[in-house]
């Protein structure tokens, strides 16, 4: 007997824990389709790494994309990496990051639901500052995210996920809030750099995270 295939596809995949999650997945046994969409960070380097067809430019914002993709790939999960993070994006655009990580969320748990798929909604531990609340915008879209994906998504056809501040293997220092700090490292010889010394992280290795999911 011919055994069922096991198709994947994840969001964000070009991105530190996308990547890694992809591989995972493609050990395992799964045919992963990843798909990115646009992030400024010195410039749209999203769409520029998607490779098809594994990895696919989709506008996550454009209910038609995704239904495409969905309909074509028929996925049995999907793990939904694709968020805005960035500070300085947070501050200068707020209607554009919360459009994708929490108006985007909820198109994707409606479709995935409506199909059977299965979904995974990454989250942040800076949903919870301790109190608890949000630790800042970030964090409250996310939060926002993951109740708009629970409501969307009855009778468990989705989880959360929250991850801590992640480090590992990267493009680009600024990919994590921990690999950054090599960057501040390097400067602090010539310039002067500033950081808190009160926040309490717990960094969590991208290759830990992953096993997770698997």
């Amino acid at each position: 007997m011919a055994t069922e295939k096991k198709t994947a596809v994840v969001t964000g995949a070009t991105g530190q824990l996308g990547r890694q999650i992809v591989k995972a997945f493609e050990k395992e046994g799964w045919e992963v389709f990843g798909t990115e969409e646009r992030q400024e960070l010195d410039g749209w380097i999203g769409f520029s790494r998607a490779k098809p067809p594994a990895i696919r430019k989709v506008d996550l914002q454009n209910r038609e994309e995704v239904v495409n993709v969905l309909d074509e790939v028929k996925p049995k999960i999907l793990i939904h990496c694709a968020a805005n993070r960035f500070p300085d994006i947070c501050e200068s655009d707020p209607e554009g990051v919360k459009k994708l990580n929490v108006e985007a969320s909820k198109m994707l748990a409606e479709e995935t639901n409506s199909r059977g798929i299965f979904l995974i909604y990454i989250s942040t531990d800076y949903v919870f500052d301790g109190k608890p609340g949000p630790l800042n915008f970030y964090g409250n879209t996310k939060l926002a995210g993951e109740k708009a994906v629970l409501e969307a998504s009855p009778g468990g056809g989705a989880v959360v996920m929250r991850v801590p501040v992640l480090y590992g293997e990267v493009e680009q220092n600024k990919e994590s809030a921990v690999n950054v700090l090599l960057d501040a490292v390097y400067k602090a010889g010539s310039q002067r750099v500033e950081m808190d010394h009160w926040s309490i992280k717990y960094p969590t290795n991208t290759g830990r995270c992953v096993l997770r999911l698997c």
